[in-house]
């Protein structure tokens, strides 16, 4: 560390909510900047404090539109050119890491296109959390401290006293996930199989598992336009469950998303605050993220170890 590097928190335009939450949580003031707006819609990140030979801390989520992670480089690239000692990048959400492999001819790996981006625009080091796929840490060139929300969500379940508690899986892609907290939790899995006709549409599904009088936990990384969870609570609640809820890191919730949870039969469904709800639902509940964050930020400062952090 350099001698007497202090620590700035920053934060993107559609990010402050949380910021603010998370430098609250750390005891560092939140760093003041400003993005004006020409009028062509260019907009100019700019820090309104002095950032030289600091640890500089920028949080933003990369959820659309577009202009967040655009934004994010602009930030990171004034804060290389204000000489600031360490640039980290903090993004609870990593946009386009749905797009992790081609997975189709002609097409881009986005992720990899967001990595070398925030590589060249001179970030030292990234927190993220639940990334789509973990594979993506291999991405970059620079550390990579990967949080999961399992570290919230796993002692609020345990809290609830659910008798039979069942955990599912809303596809085959999450299996190891749904794994690892039927370990932690001591419960059989459940998985869902689903078919896709197109993007973002459901064809079939069954379950493989057995639901019948138990209290299910479905587990995902993020919810899009929520038509896989909603067809998986209701298939399941048909098969006899006593209760479906779910928990989900980054609540996307695109589309008709709102109004499918609401129309479904899930009981309730939790999210992080790692991306801004867009409207209310009497089920849709949030656990904050924001202390997590905090932590991680004062030990990655103070150059201790994160381990317990992960689970």
């Amino acid at each position: 560390m350099a001698v007497n590097a202090p620590i700035k928190i920053f934060s993107g335009t559609q990010t402050r909510y949380l910021a603010e939450k998370i430098s609250e949580s750390a005891d560092v003031h939140l760093g003041r900047s400003s993005c004006p707006v020409f009028s062509d819609g260019e907009f100019e990140p700019c820090y309104e404090e002095t950032i030289r030979g600091s640890h500089c801390f920028i949080i933003q989520s990369t959820f659309p539109p577009a202009d967040n992670i655009l934004e994010l480089l602009l930030m990171i690239d004034a804060a290389k050119r204000a000489s600031a000692y360490k640039i980290i990048a903090v993004m609870p959400y990593f946009g386009y890491a749905r797009q992790d492999r081609k997975d189709k001819p002609r097409v881009s790996i986005g992720a990899k296109l967001m990595a070398d981006m925030l590589s060249a625009a001179g970030i030292d080091r990234l927190i993220t959390m639940d990334l789509h796929a973990d594979q993506i840490q291999g991405f970059f060139d620079v550390p990579v401290d990967h949080l999961t929300a399992s570290t919230l969500f796993i002692p609020h379940i345990r809290k609830m006293n659910l008798e039979n508690l069942v955990v599912a899986s809303p596809d085959v892609g999450g299996t190891k996930r749904a794994n690892t907290y039927s370990k932690l939790l001591g419960t059989d899995l459940v998985i869902c199989h689903k078919s896709r006709s197109q993007a973002n549409v459901v064809g079939n599904m069954t379950v493989i598992g057995d639901v019948k009088g138990k209290d299910v936990v479905i587990v995902d990384d993020m919810i899009d336009t929520a038509g896989t969870i909603a067809k998986a609570a209701n298939l399941m609640k048909a098969k006899g469950a006593n209760s479906v809820r779910a928990f989900a890191t980054h609540a996307v919730l695109s589309g008709p998303a709102y109004e499918r949870i609401d129309e479904s039969d899930l009981d309730e469904i939790y999210f992080t605050d790692s991306i801004p709800l867009r409207k209310k639902s009497d089920k849709i509940k949030i656990i904050s993220c924001s202390g997590l964050i905090a932590d991680v930020i004062q030990k990655v400062y103070k150059n201790e170890s994160i381990s317990t952090s992960f689970i």
